[in-house]
């Protein structure tokens, strides 16, 4: 699993032996790992600085993960934060319920760590294929934009040689 620069992830968890455990095992990936024992915590933590993905207990005290999960992505410059719930219980309707809210994935526990690191591997790969194509479009508006002063630029030339075609075909 290589990664072209140092990635940091927001767990967030009130436990703090799952915050233990996972600060370890994606720190031996080579991911800062950031920690948050609560809802507003983490939401502070996220509005301070920029995380690659967080990671989500669903369950997490004082706000559920689901509200913590809406309130990121009802920011502007948090709504496309890559963002993993984790759940401490096999839910039928947990994964529907997080995926409504916005949820790029659900995993349930207990789950294999090395199933949880691919998963954000993919989900930062994903976010890296959308990033690309944001700056694509940013690249392609800014063309079409100079295109369109262009073709305003002849527009008017072309207006100002018809104006003094006339003018000569009237002297």
């Amino acid at each position: 699993m290589r990664r072209r620069a140092t990635r940091t992830i927001l767990v967030v968890d009130d436990s703090r032996i799952n915050l233990g455990l996972l600060s370890r095992q994606f720190g031996s990936l080579g991911y800062l790992v950031v920690l948050a024992d609560s809802g507003s915590q983490a939401l502070e933590l996220i509005s301070a600085r920029g995380f690659d993905l967080v990671l989500l207990d669903r369950g997490v005290s004082e706000h559920s993960g689901l509200h913590v999960l809406q309130e990121i992505r009802s920011a502007r410059d948090t709504a496309d934060l890559p963002l993993i719930v984790l759940a401490g219980q096999s839910d039928p309707l947990g994964p529907v319920a997080a995926f409504s809210a916005g949820a790029d994935d659900y995993l349930s526990r207990p789950f294999d760590f090395e199933v949880l690191a691919a998963r954000v591997e993919r989900v930062l790969a994903r976010a890296d294929r959308i990033d690309e194509l944001k700056r694509s479009n940013l690249a392609l508006d800014a063309r079409i934009a100079a295109r369109a002063i262009e073709l305003g630029e002849a527009r008017a030339e072309l207006a100002a040689a018809k104006a003094e075609r006339v003018r000569l075909a009237a002297a």
